[in-house]
C-alpha cells in the first residue's frame, strides 16, 4: 500500500466527511493544546479539529492528492507529503495521533509504529486508533483480513518501555454505524 494505491484510492473520488475521528474527540478533548502530528491524515478531519482546538498541528500523508485536498481547505495546518516507514518524523511533538494506517508488510507496520512512538516528547501522548481484527469475525465487511494491517495490543504495547511510557488506554471498543458494528482498537500513552 503505497503513495499510488493511496493516490488512486483519493483520485476515485473525494472521500472527506468533514468529521473527526470519534476516538480522537473522547481521547484528546481534555489534553492540553500544543504541537499536533497527524500521521495518514488523508484529507484533514482530524487535524483541522484539532487545529481548531488550539493545537499546532503537523498532518503527514504519503497522498499527494489527499494533501491537495486538505491544504485548500485549511492552509494554517502545515501538511507534509511524507512516509514515515521510509523517513522519521520532522520533530517531536505534544500528541502523536494515527487513525486507521493501514501499511504492509509487517516489518514496514512496526517501523511505522517504531516512528510514531519516537516523535512523541517528553510529557507527550501517543493515540493510535485502528480496526479490530474481531470485527472480522463479527461483521461481513470488506475489509483486508491480512493480521499484519492491524493495530494490536501486543504490538504496539511491546514498542513502549514501561520505564519510558503510561499506557492508559489499550482497548477494543465499540462503534456503531448506520448498518453495522465496527471495532476499534485504541492505544493512548504517555511518554514519561
Amino acid at each position: 500500500m503505497d503513495e499510488a494505491f493511496w493516490d488512486d484510492l483519493y483520485r476515485e473520488k473525494e472521500r472527506w466527511s468533514g468529521k473527526p475521528n470519534p476516538q480522537l474527540v473522547a481521547e484528546v478533548s481534555g489534553l492540553e493544546p500544543g504541537t499536533a502530528l497527524d500521521v495518514g491524515c488523508g484529507e484533514g478531519a482530524d487535524a483541522i479539529w484539532l487545529r481548531e482546538r488550539g493545537w499546532q498541528v503537523t498532518g503527514v500523508d504519503v497522498s499527494g492528492i489527499a494533501l491537495g485536498r486538505a491544504r485548500e481547505r485549511d492552509p494554517e495546518v502545515t501538511w507534509l507529503h511524507l512516509d514515515l516507514v521510509k523517513d522519521p518524523a520532522p520533530g517531536t511533538y505534544d500528541l502523536v495521533t494515527a487513525h486507521y494506517v493501514h501499511v504492509h508488510p509487517l516489518s514496514d507496520m512496526r517501523v511505522l509504529q517504531q516512528r510514531l512512538a519516537d516523535a512523541v516528547a517528553p510529557g507527550g501522548t501517543l493515540l493510535l486508533v485502528g480496526h479490530d481484527q474481531s470485527e472480522m469475525a463479527e461483521a461481513d465487511l470488506n475489509r483486508p483480513d491480512n493480521p499484519d494491517l492491524y493495530f494490536t495490543a501486543e504490538s504496539t504495547t511491546s514498542l513502549l518501555p514501561e520505564a519510558e511510557w503510561i499506557v492508559d488506554v489499550a482497548e477494543t471498543r465499540a462503534l456503531d454505524k448506520q448498518d453495522h458494528r465496527m471495532y476499534d482498537f485504541v492505544l493512548k500513552a504517555r511518554r514519561r
